[in-house]
């Protein structure tokens, strides 16, 4: 017999305990459902890695060890055309964290910062913050040096985390010497920067370096925001394979000296104009490297094995947090999106380190993944910008996006990774010194087109590169009569903007 056959509504109406029954009841459905919303909004672990190109496993380069990486990429999307917006740490960070382009934000270098400039900026994790997120920084998210102190505090439910002092770059004998020497010279003879070699392996464990470190308080800091329950945006940020090119012997054993060889394109390429170039300062602020002219050889390829090995120590620190993530139970409701700030030069052009408008200095690795994604473990050839990062994870996250936002949403290659986007993808240097050449340039599907100008707006040089015939970018052709439409047609480009380069909805 049924509860209603036995008790009509108006006394269940009247019964004081099946009312407050009721109440309790009804109570508990709504918790019930207010907490699977606060579930179901997902996690984000967003991973900036300092100047890492994209020469790893899952990008074909079969020389390298990465693990990780490639394991990654393989529970995402991986974007094979990926572009930054300038060359170098601060203002490609800047631009990324803000959503805004280098002409916006006016950032160019290393020595001006996001928050003085745009008092009123609402950034990527200020963003999620606004919107009921826990926004955590810890090691090399915004560019340590480009706000006070370390950080944005407005980005952050609580003060950044970054390795700081003490840590240790180096480790040697012989580099502790050398800094002892400098530090006994006169204030006036001494160099602006004590940096030994560019390279040391040491017998030392992963946890004395800065990333090591930053590793273990990424897990320390997993297990918090799980044990808390809301959603959370973390920012990760591992400072290899930045100068200098430090890390445990063991990772330098994956690349046997024997086994490592300059570039094919190791000299500049023909016709190319002088302020496409640079002279290697920021590696020259490192002992043993010459003041003046070329590296010789064996210096170059200690370099590049350097360079290689610390990639690979990076990797192994990125395996120790994803386990964390999936251990945790995490995985299944996290973005991970994992994004290098630049390209890089690796003694290709003549040039190392970062800082031009090549295709090597401006092409970034990026890998998503997503809750709900179908293209898991597909690639994507479509052009897209870190600028587009902001809106990107805004919209995987379902929070709102600014128009004033200068990035597109990629979400939808996601799911299809071969559809029509973009059609070029923009970045832009400024030299410095007296001369301040800045040069544009474009990608478009064949080809890279940049323009250098004088402060005064005239004509310093001008690069176009097929890379249909020319992935390397060893041939100029910007001279040649029979590419001057090509040229017009990629100079109206550039005038006419990105807004004009967006796909059609």
């Amino acid at each position: 017999m049924s509860l209603k056959n036995t008790i009509n509504s108006g006394e269940i109406a009247s019964c004081p305990a099946f009312t407050g029954f009721m109440k309790v009841w009804i109570l508990a459905l709504l918790f019930a459902a207010s907490t699977a919303l606060v579930q179901a909004a997902p996690n984000v672990l967003f991973i900036a890695v300092d100047d890492l190109r994209p020469e790893m496993g899952c990008y074909g380069a079969s020389h390298m060890q990465t693990p990780n990486l490639d394991r990654l990429a393989g529970s995402g999307v991986l974007f094979e055309r990926a572009y930054c917006q300038v060359a170098v740490c601060n203002p490609s960070r800047n631009s990324v964290l803000s959503g805004f382009r280098p002409e916006t934000t006016t950032i160019l270098a290393n020595n001006k910062f996001l928050r003085p400039t745009l008092p009123d900026v609402v950034t990527l994790p200020q963003h999620f913050k606004n919107n009921g997120y826990t926004s955590i920084s810890l090691g090399k998210i915004f560019h340590h040096s480009s706000v006070e102190p370390g950080d944005d505090p407005q980005s952050w439910s609580e003060p950044s985390w970054y390795h700081g002092e003490p840590y240790r770059h180096w480790f040697s004998k012989e580099s502790e010497d050398f800094i002892k020497r400098m530090k006994k010279l006169p204030k006036d003879k001494q160099p602006r920067l004590i940096r030994p070699m560019p390279y040391e392996a040491s017998p030392e464990p992963d946890d004395v370096y800065p990333d090591g470190q930053t590793a273990l308080k990424a897990i320390e800091t997993l297990q918090r925001l799980k044990s808390e329950g809301k959603p959370f945006f973390l920012g990760v940020g591992f400072v290899k394979p930045h100068l200098p090119f430090t890390c445990p012997q063991k990772y330098w054993d994956l690349y046997p000296e024997d086994s490592i060889r300059m570039p094919d394109n190791s000299t500049p390429g023909k016709d190319v104009p002088a302020p496409a170039l640079h002279d290697l300062y920021e590696l020259r602020s490192y002992g043993g490297i010459p003041a003046k002219g070329d590296l010789d050889q064996p210096t170059a390829l200690k370099l590049i094995r350097s360079y290689r090995a610390c990639v690979s120590f990076m990797d192994a620190q990125l395996g120790r947090v994803i386990a964390e993530l999936d251990r945790l139970g995490l995985r299944e409701n996290t973005i991970i999106v994992l994004w290098g700030d630049h390209g890089y030069h690796l003694g290709e052009q003549g040039l190392f380190t970062k800082m031009t408008n090549f295709e090597l200095g401006t092409r970034v690795p990026l890998m998503v993944s997503a809750p709900g994604m179908k293209a898991a473990g597909e690639r994507s050839r479509a052009l897209v910008e870190l600028v587009d990062l902001y809106p990107t994870l805004a919209d995987l996250a379902g929070l709102p996006i600014s128009e004033k936002l200068e990035g597109k949403s990629f979400a939808p290659l996601l799911n299809t990774p071969k559809r029509p986007w973009k059609k070029a993808a923009f970045s832009e240097y400024l030299r410095r010194g007296p001369e301040g050449y800045k040069g544009r340039s474009i990608r478009t599907d064949r080809w890279r087109y940049t323009e250098w100008k004088n402060p005064k707006g005239m004509e310093a040089g001008t690069e176009l590169y097929d890379h249909k015939a020319d992935p390397q970018e060893t041939v100029n052709l910007a001279a040649l009569p029979e590419h001057a439409k090509v040229i017009q047609v990629l100079s109206n480009q550039i005038k006419k903007g990105w807004k004009a380069a967006l796909p059609k909805e």
